[in-house]
């Protein structure tokens, strides 16, 4: 990524840019249908805005060094208390926040730079300095090398879906 960009921390006035991101990673994963693409913006931008606040949510974006104005990518996590449990190897309590990664997305046109990786990157290194017990993810087809190279792993979760 070299210093032709600069990622920082997302603050509430990146919310509506990071809905839109939202949204967008939707529609490129063939899951958001028209019609429900301005709710979803709107829906997500006040959720975002309000975690945004709170610490709920924690995000980075990257902009071009010489548009600092311009964000071009993003990424966040949402946490949630987790509640001490065994570490797989039976040795140990883990403990801490769980972290779950949101919004990993890049413009199109800024795509195959590095970015999503070093986002990544930043992701990561905030959940381990500020005690983060599990860091998890749904990765989308097109995500998933990255993740894998990043030594995220398929685990056993399954999901209801039943109604509620």
């Amino acid at each position: 990524m070299g210093d032709d960009f600069t990622i920082r921390l997302a603050g509430v006035a990146d919310a509506p840019t990071l809905a839109r991101h939202r949204a967008e990673m939707f529609r490129d994963m063939g899951e958001l249908p028209d019609e429900l693409y301005d709710p979803l913006v709107e829906a997500a931008q006040r959720a975002l805005d309000e975690c945004l606040r709170t610490g709920e949510y924690v995000a980075w974006v990257v902009c071009p060094a010489d548009h600092p104005d311009q964000i071009v990518a993003g990424a966040g996590i949402q946490l949630r208390r987790l509640l001490p449990r065994p570490e797989p190897d039976r040795r140990q309590l883990r403990r801490g926040p769980e972290a779950i990664v949101l919004n990993v997305f890049t413009e199109r046109a800024w795509r195959r730079r590095g970015l999503a990786r070093r986002l990544m990157e930043r992701v990561i290194a905030w959940a381990r300095e500020h005690g983060v017990g599990r860091l998890v993810l749904h990765a989308s087809p097109e995500g998933r090398p990255l993740y894998d190279q990043l030594d995220f792993v398929p685990t056993n979760e399954m999901r209801y879906r039943g109604p509620l």
